[in-house]
This record gives C-alpha cells, structure tokens and sequence, in this order.
C-alpha cells in the first residue's frame, strides 16, 4: 500500500510542477519526510491523508488506488508549457536587471568621462 500511494503522491506533485519542498510546507513536514513517503518507505501519509487530498484536489480513495487515472501525456504537457512559462518570467527579469545595470554603467561612464575632461 506504502508504495501504491507513493507512486500516486509522486504523479500528483509532479502533474502540478510541484517540488517534494513545497508539498512538504504545504503539510507542514520536512522534505525528507515527504520523500519517504512518495519512496513508500513511510506510512506517515495517513497522518496527512485530508491535507494531501485537498492539496492535489483528490477524493481519499482515488489516493489509494493502484491506477490513478491521470492522464499522464496532458498533464506533462501542461506541466511542460507552466515551466516554460515560469522560465521566460525569470529570464525577462534577469535581462531587465542586466538593463537596468547597463543603464547605471553608462551613466558612471559619461560621469567619469566628464570629470577626466575637466582635469
């Protein structure tokens, strides 16, 4: 059973691109600990059976059945088009930082400049 519903939690986080770090704060837990469970090492999952549920928007039994039924190709892709989407967030502001450095820079350049003309 540990690992029946260890494989479940582990399609679960991963069909919402969650990592085992932000399952686990969701119920209140170590990462270790939550990944003994998604390991089937641990039944502490039936201590966070409701919480875990309600997480992953889940009705209790489907948590323990052998054949989740998530159809695993939709979910990756969407998985895959959220990553994606989360990337270019962090790309575009890592590049507005690099502007905004670029911009500061030139502004000392011209200041620097100045200063050397006038001695």
């Amino acid at each position: 059973m540990n690992k029946i519903v260890g494989n479940n939690l582990k399609m679960l986080r991963k069909s919402k691109s969650m990592s085992q770090e932000q399952v686990a704060d969701h119920l209140n837990i170590s990462q270790s600990a939550y990944a003994r469970m998604e390991r089937g090492d641990s039944t502490s999952w039936a201590n966070h059976f409701k919480n875990i549920c309600e997480l992953f928007g889940r009705a209790p039994e489907e948590l323990v059945k052998e054949e989740l039924g998530i159809n695993s190709s939709e979910n990756l892709f969407d998985a895959e088009r959220q990553t994606e989407r989360a990337l270019m967030t962090v790309y575009r502001k890592i590049i507005k930082q690099y502007e905004l450095q670029i911009k500061d820079l030139k502004k000392i350049i011209k200041y620097l400049n100045k200063e050397k003309k006038q001695n």
